[in-house]
Formats: structure tokens, sequence, C-alpha cells
């Protein structure tokens, strides 16, 4: 007997609160939207958190192991025919389908309100409050419902420099290209990145090729592939260098100065909870271009997501290291606020994953044959300073229990320590990037996934394998980072937030990877 999807329960961790905004007079019910239901594995995902004996998995492998089974796709798509939806796209390998209909549709499928609403901007969204429903039948299926709600989630992690922001007492700024920082940190010098793919992740802008052209010239280095990837219909747009085009030209110009020789592909996406999550798990489960490492400088604060998409991307980055794939993430460049000002401390997701490599950030300068002299942590003010701190969500991994994280501030509770490493991020000390034919200099934790990404694919490239989940080793050798001991990222008033000290700590995390030796360890 067909199922009558008439009893319905809450979907666990969907609850969201209605944004502060001006209610928009939109009311039309007939819009089309398309909406991301996310269901279970068929089994539980490897996980190299807890198994010791781990070994990457191919991504033949993970799909056969791990996709979704064919008995709970069923269900779902039987759900969306009798809901009248559309199917748009099903996938057993990245446990996705996709649905359209119009808004009132997609209300009744799930048992919610959406309103429009007016950001400062005068731009209209949608929102919903409250939690999702979903068919009693489903409830052991779906893991998460996205797309509903397309709101603004994240925000680009980078900083444009300009006198005013060169705030310290001496007055010291220079800048570097990201080739020359591979020398200044020691990455090895031998290969390029050949045959690497590098997967960057941006939620608005765009870069033109001129520009790429114009740079790697001015470089002296052979220009990388660059591909740009539409996912949920967006696309490379670039518009002028103060927009997203200065992010997505920075993460390109860093993560192809190191790695010149890797192709860089682009996966652009709408700036939503739903574009963000279908971005990444494009990218960590592409076929064609096989990215072995993924950087993203777009996120924010842990209490800004719902507890689904918590899970559901982290979820994902679990998915990655078990294929092999390494995740760099910025970790803020809020300090301890990371953005939020509502007296407490927060770190930035997605770099608070326990999967992902955290990327703090340092000042940095060196004499004029590009030896450090000093390096510390990156805080100019309250609102040009690292990110770092410890997760209020997700707890502390085995890797970080040795390395005498503290309690978080805000709960008093133990919890995944951010971020794992650093390198150079004040725009005082910032990079050198061309953006829309514009020269500038940028600073940012944004630089420092991309700087990261690029030194894994060198790595990956020496070692003939993906490097995949470094956490393990990182923390389990002291001697791979140079230590950064001074300087804090408080923002909070109350004088909350981290010091610098010896070992690990919430604003530098193990310090700066010195390239040789990671490679060393990762061997």
């Amino acid at each position: 007997m067909e199922s009558q999807f008439n009893q319905y329960v809450a979907l666990k961790g969907s609850f969201k609160s209605a944004p502060q905004a001006m209610p928009a007079d939109d009311t039309t019910r007939n819009e089309q939207i398309t909406v991301t239901i996310r269901i279970k594995p068929k089994k539980p995902l490897p996980d190299p958190l807890t198994d010791k004996g781990f070994k990457n998995l191919s991504r033949e492998e993970f799909q056969k192991e791990y996709g979704a089974s064919e008995e709970d796709i069923e269900k779902v798509t039987e759900f969306a025919d009798h809901c009248e939806l559309t199917l748009v796209k099903v996938d057993a390998n990245t446990r996705t389908v996709k649905v359209q209909g119009t808004l009132s549709q997609m209300e009744n499928a799930f048992r919610t309100a959406v309103s429009k609403y007016k950001d400062k901007e005068g731009c209209i969204f949608r929102a919903r409050s409250g939690e999702l429903q979903v068919p009693l039948e489903l409830d052991n299926i779906i893991e998460g419902v996205f797309g509903l709600d397309n709101r603004q989630i994240a925000t680009p992690k980078f900083k444009i420099r300009n006198s005013g922001q060169i705030a310290y007492a001496r007055q010291v700024s220079t800048s570097f290209t990201a080739d020359q920082l591979a020398r200044i940190y020691d990455y090895p010098a031998d290969v390029t990145g050949k045959g690497q793919c590098i997967a960057i992740i941006e939620l608005g802008g765009g870069y033109k090729t001129a520009d790429i052209t114009k740079y790697f010239k001015s470089l002296k280095l052979t220009k990388p592939k660059v591909k740009a990837i539409s996912v949920d219909g967006a696309h490379n747009s670039p518009s002028t260098p103060d927009s997203a085009d200065g992010e997505v030209l920075l993460d390109i110009e860093v993560a192809g100065a190191v790695a010149h020789g890797a192709t860089i592909a682009v996966y652009f996406a709408p700036n939503t909870d739903s574009g963000f999550l279908n971005a990444i798990t494009q990218a960590v489960h592409d076929t064609h271009y096989k990215p072995s490492v993924i950087s993203i400088s777009w996120g924010s604060a842990e209490s800004n997501w719902t507890e689904q998409s918590l899970q559901a991307y982290n979820g994902v980055f679990q998915e990655a290291a078990a294929l092999g794939v390494t995740i760099c993430a910025a970790a803020g460049d809020s300090g301890s606020n990371d953005g939020v000002n509502d007296g407490q401390v927060h770190v930035d997701f997605p770099a608070s994953s326990p999967y992902v490599v955290a990327c703090g950030g340092t000042r940095l300068n060196v004499n004029a044959a590009n030896e450090i002299t000093e390096e510390v942590v990156w805080h100019e003010n309250d609102s040009s300073a690292t990110g770092g701190g410890v997760s209020d969500v997700f707890p502390l991994p085995d890797y970080q229990s040795a390395s005498k994280v503290p309690v978080s501030l805000h709960t008093k509770k133990a919890g995944r320590g951010v971020p794992d490493i650093a390198a150079v991020a004040d725009p005082a000390t910032g990079y050198d990037v061309l953006v829309d034919g514009q020269s500038l200099v940028i600073g940012g934790t944004s630089a420092v996934a991309p700087l990261m990404a690029g030194l894994i694919a060198l790595i990956n490239e020496k070692l003939k394998r993906p490097a995949g989940f470094i956490h393990t080793k990182l923390y389990a050798s002291a001697d791979v980072c140079r230590d950064i001991i001074q300087g804090d990222n408080i923002t909070v008033t109350g004088n909350k937030g981290y010091k610098a000290g010896k070992g690990w700590d919430a604003c530098t995390g193990m310090g700066v990877p010195i390239g040789s030796k990671l490679l060393e360890i990762l061997a």
C-alpha cells in the first residue's frame, strides 16, 4: 500500500530564528524554488578521528560503500511525487535529492512558513523560522533540508590594506607574493603541483582571465589552468576591485603562485546555506577534476548556523577526509568575537570542523635577505585580527588531547580548538595581488587557506598520493611548525579572548608550518 505521508515529525536540528530584517511586501506564493534534501549514508562513514588504521578510499570505492541506498532514495522521491514536486537531481553518490516546486508546495511539503524580507541594501530574500517537519516514514532517512531559506550565510575573510589599517607603533608595512612566502616558509622547491587539482569555493564575485595572465607574467611563472564551475546557477561574475572579486583573485593568485603547475577549479555557488553545502559536496565528489585539496575562505560564527547545517557540512568534511581530500579553511578576521559582537567569544565555521585544517593569521617581518625577523599574532584592532578559540559545537578531538586546549570561555566546556596552523594574514604585511586591473595588498585568514592549499598540492605531487587528513601527524610532531608565542586575539569587551604561548594556542594553533618538515612527516 502506498504511503500517504500523513504523519509528520520535527526534523532534528532544523530550528532557525527569524532574521532581524524588515518584512517585504512580496507575497508571491507561486515562485519556483529548488530545495536540496540530504539523505543518510548506507552505513556509518569511515572516521579518521577514531579509526587509527584508516586508509584513504577512492571516489569509486566510497560511492559503492557509502552512498545513499536505492530504497531510501525511492522513499524520498516517492514523497516528492506525493507533494507534486519535480525532481531536479537524484545522486546516490552525494546522497542528494534536489526538488523544485512553488513556494506554497514547499511550505506544504515541509510544514513551514516562508516569508520575504528586505535587507539594508534593499535586496529581497526568503527566510523561515522554527523547525521543519518531515513525514514519519522519512524521519531516519532525511538528514537535512536546505534551500527554503536563502538569506546569506557567510562572509569572505579578506581585508584590503589601506593606510588606516597600519595601526601599530612602528608603522611598518610590507607585502609579499605567495611564491616569495613559499621560499620564506621553506616549501618544497622542486615541484609545482603538477597533476594536482586545488578546488576553491566562492560564494560571490569573479575573475577576469586577463588579470590572471598579467599577474603570473609579472611573477615570471607559468599561469595555472583555472576552471570556473557553476553550482546551483551561480557563475564567474567579476565586477569591481572592492567587491568579492578581491576574495576570488586572492584565492586564485595565492594558491597558483605556490603551485602554478596545478589546475585550479573554482566552484561558484550562491551565498546560501544550500549553495555553500552543494559547492563543497560537488568539489569533494568531483570525478572529473578530482581535487586533492579544497580551499575555503568564507564562513560565519558557529552561532549563525542551524544544527542540521553544522552536521551536514561536517559530514561532507568527513567524507573528504575519507577520500584523502584535505580541506583548508580561514579561521576568521575579527579576533575572538568573530564579528558577532554580543559580548561572547565565538569561533568560525567551517574552520571549527574537526576534519578541516583551520588557518589562523600572523604579522610577518623579514630582512633584506628574506629571513624572518619577527612573526607574531595578527591583531591590529577589533575588526582586524585572527580568529581562534574553542568550539561550542564540536568536541575535543583525540589529536588535540595533549595540546592543552582550554575550555571555551563561553560555555566553560571542552571543545575542538581553532586554529590548527597559521601564516601571514595581517594586511599591513599582506599579499600583492591584481584585482580587476588594480594592484592591491590584501590580508586576512582568507589568504592563509589558499597558501596552505598550495603547500598541500606541492606535497601531494611529491608524495605521488594525497596527504588527506593531516591532523594526527601534524599534532604528533612538535617541530613541524614554528611556534608563535607573542600576541593575542582578544576583541571581546572584558578581555575575553586568547593569548599566544608555547605550544598550541587559540591564536595561531601549532604555529606556522615549515614546508619541508610537513612534507617529511607526511611522507
